[in-house]
């Protein structure tokens, strides 16, 4: 796998015009003036923790005495309840925070950009071709980049959807996360059990 095939492989599994509903429901509730701020340190939280991950993921888990299956279906069950309260709105959106308090880290570098799909994919990636390390580090900023230039422009999708276009596409994106955390939980599971079977 080239750069650019990288590159691709990483931008569709990061998937940013699906998670812009998601950003839009979560920070319509943080103050208009700050939600730029916000969702820049959130996307470069992710970034950092993406480039920890392909550098050093396979050495953390095995520190922390964990499979990379466990990231999998950790993240499923994370997308799972994320999905519910798209599915059944609460006050204070999708994390339940009073209004004006502001997402840190989980659910927006943690695991909608930062996924467990996409961290199995950079552990792939640099136990593949461990001497292509600054390919895959071109390949994930370049990723990065193009995913963080799609969600700062949520503002603009907001103001052309309306509130209730917007509610609209809460529950649909709901559904369809409901659908995908059960398969990533389902994959770790199957991965574990096949691998327990050796």
């Amino acid at each position: 796998m080239d750069t650019v095939t990288a590159a691709i492989t990483l931008l569709l599994i990061m998937n940013p015009l699906g998670n812009l509903p998601i950003f839009i429901s979560v920070l319509r509730h943080v103050d208009p003036k700050r939600r730029r701020k916000v969702l820049i340190r959130e996307l470069l939280f992710a970034l950092v923790f993406m480039l920890l991950f392909l550098y050093l993921g396979t050495s953390l888990l095995t520190w922390l005495g964990l499979r990379q299956e466990s990231v999998s279906i950790a993240g499923g069950i994370i997308l799972f309840i994320i999905a519910l309260r798209l599915i059944f709105p609460q006050p204070g959106g999708v994390l339940g925070l009073p209004a004006g308090d502001e997402p840190f880290i989980v659910p927006l570098a943690i695991p909608l950009i930062s996924g467990p799909s996409l961290l199995a994919a950079l552990l792939l990636l640099a136990n593949q071709a461990p001497d292509q390390m600054l390919d895959w580090t071109i390949a994930s900023v370049a990723a990065w980049a193009i995913s963080a230039t799609i969600l700062l422009f949520s503002g603009f999708v907001l103001r052309a959807l309306g509130q209730r276009g917007l509610n609209a596409i809460e529950r649909l994106m709901g559904m369809i996360l409901v659908m995908i955390s059960v398969q990533m939980f389902l994959d770790g599971i199957m991965a574990y059990l096949a691998k327990s079977a050796v």
